[in-house]
């Protein structure tokens, strides 16, 4: 069984869709192995991003992370990181396809970097990294 990490993004838990999001995971089959809210701060941001440090979008992205609490989500289940980043849909939530989280519930706000919601891993070893970060 593989573990991936979901996260519930500022945007989504001000408008109050962490049950939403958690119900398409559960739905789908996969499991809540661990969940927790996190009022993060710019250590884990920064660990949590290093790969895009230095790139335009960092410091926004880091200021946008920090607005607000974030959901950490241990998800499992078989092959759940591709099956969560299809179920999440592309990360423009303008060009997401209908059905996904992103397509059905997310939207451009005109803001300095793109809210869409959520966060998935992208890989088994993105996904251990970012597990060890969060939990």
């Amino acid at each position: 069984m593989q573990a991936t990490l979901v996260l519930c993004k500022p945007d989504a838990v001000k408008r109050n869709l962490i049950g939403e999001i958690v119900a398409r995971c559960e739905a789908k089959g996969y499991v809540v192995g661990d969940i927790r809210l996190v009022q993060p701060d710019r250590d884990i941001l920064s660990r949590h991003y290093a790969e895009h440090e230095g790139k335009p979008f960092y410091e926004p992205l880091l200021e946008f992370m920090l607005s607000g609490p974030v959901v950490a989500i241990k998800l499992e289940g078989e092959r759940v990181i591709e099956g969560f980043r299809s179920l999440a849909g592309a990360t423009d939530p303008t060009t997401a396809a209908p059905g996904t989280i992103r397509g059905d519930l997310g939207r451009d706000w005109g803001t300095k970097v793109i809210q869409n919601l959520v966060h998935g891993s992208d890989s088994e070893e993105s996904a251990e990294r970012e597990l060890s970060i969060w939990f």
